[in-house]
């Protein structure tokens, strides 16, 4: 956790009110922080329905195998996160703490370890100890408390600057219910499914596999659309769970996830992931510049966004855009490496409203001052024309700075 605030950072954090089925509490375990929160736990009431979706790295942590594994058992009572060490490559002793937590857990909050999900961040590589927090737990459990949202935001923090929130209120079925989310991330993030971890709840009804098909869509232009560094982590978690409690308010139980009566969640929900996403590339670590790329007139969707993600992962072009320098050459490079149909005779880039190439050459009304000026934003729109087809994709990033090295030079200290 920095002490020094993103100038990209929101100007206020909303109001995160208490979710009927949901209770918080943190706890400082000192795993790596001192003086902070790094411990929380959520405990849920029964009946909770869970969904998720998890890193693909091939170097999945012990966290993420374990949350595989009782995923598809669709329940949750109890969610443990640790922010400081990742346990990820730990093997065995990675199981083991993973094993011992969610014991420790399901005693403490009187529930079945299938119904137990775990997270970890942090170090990658470093054994870590359930013996240093899991006896927290069952004091935890007893003053676990609604609303506490603002704290576990807090605790889940790693090298993030600020945390992030989101919520809504929507209806459902003519009976009003509350999303709540929550994030952490700000470095090695190329999600490929998520982003670091992402826990969202609600008090609506809706059955597990309903929850499950929201998330994995949502994904898709939220979370699966931004990238910090191209480093996809280990242990990327994306959770939303349902408590059901509106339902005793009369809101409908959703059953089917063509369920006319969903549009509004599904529009609140998608809100959330985005506005969570968003918050967590505009932490990037030492970022001073949000960049928007949008691609269009390519092939398809699909190589319009993975031209997109070919922009906004190059450091050429992030460093460019640190130096408040329009070099849009660097952004010809990064459409040509990517892979994907195009044509370089037919090619246009835009930084901002200012045409800089067009149809395969510089602009002829191109104004280096214009632009320069342009450069000098937080908010950076960088826009590809391949006019080929009719495919197009947005994907957010951030500059790339001396800050970035000099977090990441130094991290496991």
């Amino acid at each position: 956790m920095s002490a020094t605030v993103s100038p990209l950072a929101p100007k206020s954090h909303p109001k995160m009110p208490a979710i009927e089925g949901v209770r918080i509490a943190t706890a400082e375990a000192g795993i790596k922080y001192k003086g902070r929160t790094d411990l929380l736990l959520i405990v849920f009431d029964e009946g909770t329905t869970a969904a998720g979706v998890f890193t693909r790295s091939k170097c999945p942590s012990a966290p993420v195998d374990f949350c595989r594994q009782n995923l598809p058992g669709g329940k949750a009572r109890a969610l443990v996160v640790n922010s400081g060490n990742a346990n990820a490559f730990t093997g065995r002793k990675g199981r083991e703490t993973t094993a011992m937590t969610a014991a420790a857990a399901a005693k403490a909050t009187g529930s079945r370890e299938s119904e137990v999900f775990l997270a970890s961040t942090g170090v990658i590589g470093e054994p870590l100890d359930a013996n240093r927090f899991a006896h927290l737990l069952a004091d935890m459990a007893k003053k676990a408390e609604p609303g506490r949202w603002a704290e576990a935001g807090k605790a889940i923090m790693t090298t993030d600057t600020y945390p992030k929130y989101a919520t809504a209120k929507v209806d459902l079925g003519g009976v009003e219910v509350t999303i709540n989310g929550i994030a952490k991330g700000a470095g090695m993030i190329a999600p490929d499914m998520a982003t670091m971890l992402s826990f969202v709840a609600t008090d609506a009804p809706i059955a597990a596999p309903v929850l499950q098909a929201l998330l994995s869509k949502g994904v898709g232009k939220t979370f699966n659309a931004v990238t910090v560094d191209s480093d996809t982590s280990t242990s990327d978690t994306l959770m939303l769970f349902a408590t059901g409690a509106a339902g005793k308010r009369g809101a409908p139980t959703v059953t089917d996830p063509a369920d006319p009566r969903l549009s509004g969640f599904r529009r609140a929900l998608n809100r959330i992931l985005k506005q969570l996403a968003m918050q967590v590339v505009r932490d990037g670590e030492g970022a001073r510049k949000l960049v928007e790329v949008t691609v269009e007139g390519a092939k398809s969707a699909r190589s319009a966004k993975r031209i997109a993600l070919s922009i906004a992962n190059s450091p050429l072009v992030k460093t460019a855009v640190a130096g408040e320098d329009a070099n849009w050459g660097r952004v010809v490079m990064a459409v040509g490496k990517a892979g994907e149909p195009a044509d370089r005779d037919r090619l246009s880039i835009w930084f901002g409203d200012n045409r800089l190439a067009y149809e395969g050459e510089r602009d002829p009304s191109y104004s280096e001052e214009r632009t320069s000026a342009y450069m000098k934003r937080d908010h950076v729109v960088i826009r590809a024309e391949l006019g080929i087809g009719r495919g197009r994709a947005t994907v957010w990033t951030c500059d790339l700075t001396k800050e970035y090295v000099a977090i990441n030079g130094d991290y496991r200290s």
